[in-house]
């Protein structure tokens, strides 16, 4: 294990902001990743984990502590769990590149994680928030999860319904937030599944195909559609696209109570506008956050200094070429501002805020 000192961390996020970490390591082994807690503790140290960058916002202050980049390697030959061999288990490492991982998943023709092609970071990071985009989310998916318990410095494994998955959380970003060190996950996934297509922009996307009934899209086609679809909004790391310089979707799509929902339709219906229903958002009275944002007299392309909202997709907040974290945050209270005064709702951030 190697300690670095004073290293910078916005070339290590796809953001591209922040200053740099006191103290750095990046580590391939779960030994070294205890090692290295127990370097932090015995100092005092406060301990983040960087994962793959793309989810994320650090202060231009930096990190006065140890960040730690897990690049923990490796996908296993998948197990299968059922008389017909239809289950597969697949064990990751948690510095696995996560579209890398879908990517082998598809090859093998196994379901559950196709929709969510195409988005950035880590595998290691995926529970944490239970990514999900396109009507999947990994918490279909995750059997469990190994991971260093800090306050017991061991290594436990944690079944599905310990993490607590709800809608963009789970126990890592809430209740035991900064409690485990996530090394390992174990998938589920369904060989020769047939694909998620729930979705409003994939069912846009095959509609002609769908309407004719001809043989459905594979887990490869779906796979595609999905990275040309995140792609054309700017969700899909492109070198030299300045619209991708992003840490994704930055506000959650707020999830409604029945009573705040009709009031906000009230103030649709005074306005004119109609509110945006996809079957996705139907389920839990789930609110476009991008909808809101655009409806609030921001729009795509909008600037503020250096910091922005995608040319592409109203939810990416862009750093345009030689932002600070403070401006990404000045644009981000400004949206959040605009929002409540316009609909009176408060939009919740997607990324962590490092160093703040």
């Amino acid at each position: 294990m190697t300690i670095q000192e004073n290293v910078p961390l916005a070339p290590l996020t796809t953001l591209q902001v922040g200053g740099a970490a006191r103290y750095f390591a990046e580590l391939r082994r779960e030994e070294d990743v205890r090692e290295a807690a127990q370097f932090a503790k015995a100092r005092g140290l406060p301990l983040f984990v960087l994962g793959g960058g793309s989810n994320l916002v650090v202060s231009d202050s930096g990190w006065p502590g140890l960040a730690l980049k897990i690049a923990i390697g490796g996908i296993s030959s998948p197990n299968t769990n059922d008389a017909t061999g239809n289950a597969v288990l697949f064990s990751v490492g948690a510095g696995v590149n996560w579209d890398d991982f879908v990517a082998q998943a598809v090859a093998q023709n196994c379901a559950g994680v196709e929709c969510l092609s195409g988005i950035p970071g880590s595998v290691g990071g995926t529970p944490v928030q239970n990514v999900g985009a396109y009507g999947q989310e990994v918490a279909d998916t995750i059997e469990s999860v190994r991971a260093l318990d800090l306050r017991e410095d061991r290594i436990v494994v944690l079944p599905k319904p310990a993490c607590e998955f709800r809608y963009r959380s789970s126990i890592f970003n809430t209740t035991e937030r900064g409690r485990y060190i996530i090394l390992r996950l174990n998938y589920w996934l369904k060989r020769g599944g047939t694909p998620n297509l729930k979705y409003a922009d994939l069912q846009r996307h095959f509609a002609a195909r769908l309407a004719e009934k001809k043989t459905p899209p594979s887990l490869a086609e779906v796979r595609e559609a999905v990275r040309e679809i995140r792609r054309s909004k700017g969700m899909l790391i492109v070198p030299g696209d300045d619209d991708c310089r992003s840490a994704g979707s930055f506000f959650k799509n707020p999830v409604l109570g029945e009573a705040q929902f009709k009031e906000l339709a009230a103030r649709a219906a005074s306005k004119g506008i109609e509110i945006p229903s996809y079957p996705a958002l139907d389920a839990q009275r789930k609110v476009s956050a991008a909808w809101l944002v655009e409806h609030s007299g921001f729009s795509k392309g909008y600037a503020l200094g250096a910091a922005g909202i995608s040319r592409k997709h109203a939810l990416a907040l862009i750093n345009r070429g030689d932002a600070k974290a403070s401006d990404i945050v000045g644009l981000k209270d400004e949206i959040q501002h605009g929002v409540q005064e316009a609909w009176g709702i408060l939009l919740e951030p997607e990324p962590v805020f490092v160093g703040f």
